[in-house]
């Protein structure tokens, strides 16, 4: 049996001739017009016009619209009038006001301060009108909402009422001309309301929306995204008056993140970095850009020797150097020692000139060999000489525990760590907590010692600062270091999330002073008042950080202030990422690369 196969039929050319354009294709489903909305398919429109204006407008009071987080669209209609017909309206007015006020006056009425600066007004515009700084403009401002339902209309137009009638702003909806109303808010440019207010140029410049401090440079590097106008953040921070940052944020906020984000993209402009981290969170980072991570703890490989001294530039003279390290040690060892009395303090200030003496280290000494090879004391030396001197016993027995035993094994050493890589990274996490802040301080005076014998674009990373601030000398040295970075190229940043110990140090206050930059972003209940009182915030910026979320902060830059969220690329962020289940993640790849 055979099948026959089906017939085909061709369909005529004419029919199939294509009838859809991109007009069918964006179009509603269907229109509606009614007495107070537009049916757009199944969303639902209503239009607005603005019918009346207070005598005074402040700056950006269209703003708070502009930024409703709904779906709105806004037509702003600006059409010059001549100035020779208005200049005629104004001559007449001021004849009707100086004949009124002439009339009050004849018949000995009390002056009426309204007519009086009425008249001084109109003066005042047609003067500038007459020499052109100001032109006259009939402005119209049209709204149109959308929503789902009529409720939600309704909810929308409440809240644009009060915004607006709080600065006395008048808006009234556009009944029986929705359809108007929604062609005038298109992109036509067609004024059908013409329901225009006659403005000068001063008022109708407060109609500007756009107010947000725009952060974008021709150089340096990206911060994030400026959460005001979504523009972008880029700012070079060695054109400011100084080069230093403070960061303040809760633990989880981004912190850290945002300080490693920056410390990739200063790699990438040539700017050397020199970090000291508490809990070593920059080690990944080193390793991925081929930096240094170098490990401090009392049994670890790397050693650094606080009787190092810098090498004395051109336009230094050793005996200041000399001096100046002198001091420097003075206060190590005031923090080593638990404090010492003014008679400890004169002992162990000769005690340490003998000590470098003893190495033929003296202001007559060839100060070109300083920085190379030379045998610098160690903390051995130093007990050697204290052991000579008469009322140093109670001395030798505290220092006696840093130069034998466990202790000697970090500082009793030479210094055996290169300063050579761009990216330099000093954990510290491994040291006993009682001696972390001593380790800061020895390893910050052995970084300030590599940036003073070379001037080079630099950035220094404090993290974790508040361990420093619990001492008066570790305090004083960070805000030199801060007060005198400029003079060395170097840009100090100070991040912490112990904001009150910070500030309760007296050197808090002016190392944030000395900060032409900051970061603050998400902050404690507890600490957010003394946050607010330190940085001059308002009460909007002090919500936003109380709700921010991870990686969202304000950023300062000299006087300007924005909200910002730090963004990276998914490259920049498997770099890194601090969330430990990303990084468990990074690592079993890693493992996974390396077995095949």
């Amino acid at each position: 049996m055979k099948i026959p196969f089906l017939k085909k039929e061709k369909i005529p050319e004419v029919l199939r001739e294509e009838k859809i354009s991109i007009g069918d294709i964006i179009a509603p489903s269907a229109i509606e017009e009614t007495r107070s909305h537009l049916r757009l398919g199944e969303r639902l429109t209503r239009s607005f016009f603005i019918f009346s204006y207070p005598q005074y407008l402040s700056t950006a009071w269209l703003s708070p619209i502009i930024n409703l987080d709904v779906p709105m669209d806004i037509a702003l209609f600006i059409h010059p009038l001549e100035t020779g017909k208005i200049l005629r309206q104004l001559r007449r007015r001021v004849t009707e006001v100086q004949a009124e006020i002439g009339e009050r006056e004849e018949k000995g009425l009390i002056r009426d301060p309204q007519l009086e600066a009425a008249y001084r007004n109109l003066e005042e515009l047609r003067d500038k009108l007459i020499s052109a700084r100001e032109r006259v403009f009939d402005f119209g401002l049209y709204l149109t909402i959308y929503g789902e339902t009529e409720k939600e209309l309704e909810d929308v137009e409440v809240i644009l009422r009060s915004i607006l009638e709080a600065r006395l702003v008048y808006i009234k909806p556009a009944l029986y001309r929705q359809k108007d109303g929604f062609l005038c808010t298109g992109p036509y440019g067609l004024d059908l309301f013409a329901i225009n207010t006659a403005m000068n140029t001063e008022p109708l410049s407060s109609i500007f929306p756009f107010v947000s401090f725009d952060l974008s440079s021709n150089e340096g590097i990206l911060y994030g995204i400026n959460q005001h106008n979504n523009s972008l953040v880029l700012f070079d921070r060695f054109n400011l008056e100084n080069y230093n940052s403070v960061l303040f944020g809760k633990a989880g906020s981004g912190k850290s993140y945002a300080i490693k984000l920056e410390i990739l993209r200063s790699l990438m402009q040539k700017i050397d970095v020199l970090v000291i981290d508490p809990e070593n969170e920059y080690e990944f980072l080193a390793d991925a850009v081929g930096g240094s991570f170098i490990n401090i703890s009392l049994t670890g490989p790397h050693h650094v020797n606080p009787f190092d001294l810098p090498k004395v530039r051109e336009d230094e003279r050793p005996e200041d150097v000399l001096r100046s390290n002198i001091i420097n040690l003075v206060g190590l060892l005031r923090i080593m020692l638990g404090g010492l009395t003014a008679e400890e303090d004169a002992i162990i200030d000769t005690a340490l000139t003998e000590t470098y003496a003893a190495k033929d280290i003296t202001p007559d000494s060839d100060h070109l060999l300083w920085g190379k090879e030379l045998p610098y004391p160690l903390m051995s030396d130093f007990e050697d000489v204290l052991e000579t001197m008469e009322g140093a016993e109670s001395l030798v027995r505290r220092v006696r525990k840093f130069t034998k035993g466990t202790y000697a094994g970090f500082f009793n050493q030479p210094t055996n760590v290169s300063m050579e890589k761009n990216l330099i990274v000093f954990g510290i996490r491994n040291m006993e907590e009682e001696l972390r802040q001593i380790a800061m301080y020895i390893i910050l005076r052995h970084i300030w010692k590599t940036i003073t014998s070379e001037l080079k674009k630099r950035i220094l990373v404090v993290d974790e600062a508040w361990w420093l601030m619990q001492t008066e000398d570790g305090a004083s040295f960070l805000y030199g270091t801060a007060k005198r970075a400029r003079k060395y190229w170097l840009g100090l940043t100070t991040a912490t999330q112990d904001v009150i110990d910070f500030m309760k140090s007296d050197y808090g206050k002016p190392i944030i002073d000395n900060s032409s930059l900051g970061l603050l972003m998400k902050q404690s209940p507890a600490a957010i008042d003394f946050v607010k009182k330190t940085f001059n915030l308002t009460e909007e910026e002090k919500l936003r950080l109380l709700e921010a979320q991870v990686g969202e902060g304000i950023f300062f830059a000299g006087t300007k202030h924005i909200a910002l969220r730090v963004v990276a690329s998914y490259a920049e962020d498997q770099i890194i990422t601090t969330a430990p289940e990303e990084v468990v993640k990074i690592r079993e790849a890693r493992k996974k690369l390396k077995g095949t």
